[in-house]
């Protein structure tokens, strides 16, 4: 069977599954596992180039509606006959339901299946532990600096928070995408700031940037030295990775909690 996939979280799947040997073409933008970087770049996830998919002959293309300006991908799906599903999730449960649902479209269900529940077991694991957790500390995700962005409650990023242990600064917002300001922020002063800026390398965000904002150094976050910058790739794709991200996220706040 030849795949292609044309956003990183749906690349990702396909390695969760372990069946990247089935992938001819990727976005430019899947960057995990290392074994795809030799595959045939088809653009940036928001403008794929169709002609490039389609000369790659494919069974199946995983295609994605996660980021607004995608549906001209599917437009061009349309137009060249190509086979596709469309994965959109928001919510983790949906992403376990991705799994299979990938996993039986490529003809491994079983294994789909069974890494579906590996998936939701783990989440459980963390539930469990979540609530023995005293102190739930306000995590404020920043996706983008200016105009700002930020999960709100209709999420993942909204059950990491409250899987971790903590609690979503924007739960209140009954929207996956929020667009608040500084001030605002500033007003609801988290106790920690993580910074996952979209399409961002970790090594380009600056938390002196953070820091440098009106009236942010009284934040809690800021006084207390809880600027995170975190890998946008574990916590802004909605894929199995997210369980990675939630690791790291949980063991900040045990290790804030233990103080």
């Amino acid at each position: 069977m030849r795949i292609v996939s044309i956003c990183p979280s749906n690349t990702e799947i396909v390695a969760n599954l372990g069946q990247t040997h089935l992938l001819v073409g990727v976005d430019n933008y899947s960057d995990y596992p290392e074994e795809v970087e030799h595959l045939p770049k088809l653009g940036p996830d928001l403008s794929i180039d169709i002609e490039k998919v389609a000369s790659l002959k494919p069974d199946l293309v995983l295609a994605s509606l996660s980021v607004p300006g995608m549906e001209k991908n599917i437009e061009g799906l349309d137009d060249y006959d190509l086979p596709y599903i469309i994965l959109n999730p928001n919510t983790l449960y949906e992403i376990s339901e991705d799994i299979r649902r990938v996993g039986k479209a490529i003809g491994v269900e079983k294994i789909g299946n069974h890494h579906a529940d590996a998936f939701l077991k783990e989440l459980e694991e963390f539930r469990h532990c979540s609530k023995q957790v005293e102190k739930k500390p306000s995590l404020y995700w920043e996706w983008w600096p200016k105009p700002v962005f930020t999960p709100g409650r209709l999420n993942w990023l909204n059950e990491i928070s409250e899987l971790s242990g903590g609690v979503n600064l924007f739960c209140d917002q009954e929207v996956a995408s929020f667009q608040t300001d500084w001030e605002e922020v500033k007003k609801r002063d988290p106790d920690h700031i993580c910074m996952v800026w979209v399409g961002v390398k970790e090594e380009k965000m600056k938390p002196e940037l953070i820091k440098k904002r009106p009236g942010w150094s009284e934040l809690k976050a800021v006084k207390h030295d809880r600027i995170h910058v975190l890998e946008e790739s574990l916590f802004c794709r909605p894929s199995p990775r997210l369980l990675e991200g939630l690791r790291k996220i949980f063991d900040i706040v045990k290790h804030e909690n233990s103080k």
